[in-house]
Order: structure tokens, then C-alpha cells, then sequence
């Protein structure tokens, strides 16, 4: 199934909500042919190409300048600002919040190159993703990163009151390649990149643009600030367990 859906560049993580709109839509047709006037199962149509189109995954390439950190997701950047991190960072953090539409792509992808050195599930609410108080107070999924050169990276996908169901694929110690997928929010939502304050990070973007997933460069790092990452994170530990991150 997935093999099928990566050729027809649609999201493997939405391989369910297909199968049941073809199901759905094609037994609406039938009843449309059957019960109405044969040229009223047209109206079944567009539903499902609605449906298709959420799902689509199109191929992205972006820089591979390990001084820049790409987008995780497609939306509008909605602030950039810093917040406290208490949980991978420790420590002051540069946010950057994209808001996705329906009708954007919902697959997310590494920023950057790195190993998965933090997973954290938390249980909440679901306000609007454009919701300002969302980004604290709505599920999400966070995943943060150790780059080669020792940077921690956190991305966190956000449910949204339509969007209530986040996939996140990656494991503890798994290696993820720039701009490589990792999962998805469906239908709405919200996606955060997180970096250090003071790892000498700057936006490379504004609020209002437009950005998309694994080509847009977010942020850029002055050259010769890399910090290294705590002692820490060179022994990962999951904190939330393989359920709660289903």
C-alpha cells in the first residue's frame, strides 16, 4: 500500500483516510447513479479529489548548507520569538510558528540533519491552530534533534480543532536526513521549530510569508558559533513511551 502511495506522490501516513473516501465516495456514486439520475454520481467526485489532494507528498529539495535549518512544514509563519524550553533545552529557545490551512501539505520533515535524541507525546486541548494559547495548551508531538555538529533541534507538531490526529514515525536514535519525512498532521494544524537562543541562530523569514516544507530556509547560523550539545543528550532517553507517541 505505501509502495503504491509513494508512486503516486500521496502521503503513506494517510493510506486509512483514502482507502475510506474511495470506499465512501464509490458507494455515493452508486447511490447517486442508481437512486438519482446517472450524471448525479458525478457529484461524488469531487469530495474524494478533495481528500487526494490533503494527502499529496510532492517530491522537495532544498539547500544543504548545514548552516541553514529548513522548514518542517508548509504554512505561513505566524511568530517568531523567544520562549522558554524546559524540556530538551533547558533553556531559552528562538520559535518560529507555522500554521497550516487545510489546503496546504501536512507532511513534516527534518529541518536539518540529525539524530533523534528526544520524543515527548502530550495530552490537551484542541483550539484553533491560529489560536496563539495553542502552541501550550493543545496535543502535540515534540521530536528534537542532535545535529553532527552538536546543535540541539526540536520541531513540534500541534493538533488543531479540526486537526486530531498526529504521526511521528521517528525513533530514539534514528538518524534523519535534511528534509527527510517524518510524519504528518491531518487535517489543520500547527508545526514549531525550535533552536538554542544562543547558538547564534537568526530568521530568515518573516511573519506572514509563506514557507514550504523541506525547501524554505527558516534560519541561518553565523558561521563558527556551533555550540556543543549537553552531556545529556549523548544518552537519549524517550519521554514518552512508543503508546502514548502512536
Amino acid at each position: 500500500m505505501r509502495s503504491v502511495l509513494k508512486r503516486l506522490r500521496l502521503a503513506v501516513y494517510g493510506g486509512d483516510e483514502l482507502l475510506l473516501a474511495l470506499v465512501a465516495c464509490g458507494l455515493a456514486a452508486w447511490a447517486l447513479y442508481t437512486l438519482v439520475h446517472p450524471h448525479a454520481a458525478w457529484a461524488a467526485l469531487p469530495p474524494l479529489l478533495l481528500v487526494v489532494w490533503f494527502f499529496r507528498d510532492p517530491e522537495r529539495a532544498g539547500p544543504d548548507d548545514p548552516l541553514l535549518v529548513l522548514s518542517p512544514a508548509d504554512g505561513e509563519i505566524r511568530d517568531i520569538e523567544i520562549v522558554d524550553e524546559p524540556r530538551f533545552f533547558g533553556a531559552k529557545a528562538l520559535r518560529v510558528g507555522i500554521f497550516l490551512s487545510p489546503l496546504n501539505v501536512h507532511v513534516n520533515r527534518a529541518p536539518c540533519e540529525g539524530t533523534v535524541a528526544h520524543l515527548r507525546f502530550a495530552h490537551g486541548e484542541f483550539l484553533p491552530a491560529y489560536n496563539p494559547d495553542a502552541a501550550t495548551r493543545n496535543e502535540a508531538q515534540e521530536l528534537g534533534l542532535v545535529t553532527p555538529s552538536q546543535i540541539k533541534v526540536m520541531v513540534k507538531q500541534v493538533t488543531g480543532v479540526v486537526a486530531r490526529r498526529i504521526v511521528c514515525e521517528a525513533q530514539m536514535g534514528q538518524r534523519l536526513a535534511r528534509g527527510e519525512r517524518y510524519g504528518m498532521i491531518k487535517f489543520g494544524s500547527r508545526t514549531e521549530l525550535y533552536v538554542p537562543s544562543d547558538a547564534g541562530f537568526e530568521a530568515a523569514v518573516e511573519l506572514g510569508q509563506q514557507v514550504r516544507g523541506g525547501t524554505t530556509v527558516l534560519l541561518r547560523q553565523k558561521a563558527g558559533v556551533a555550540r556543543p550539545a549537553t552531556s545529556d543528550t549523548a544518552q537519549p532517553e524517550a519521554v514518552a513511551s512508543t503508546a502514548e507517541q502512536a
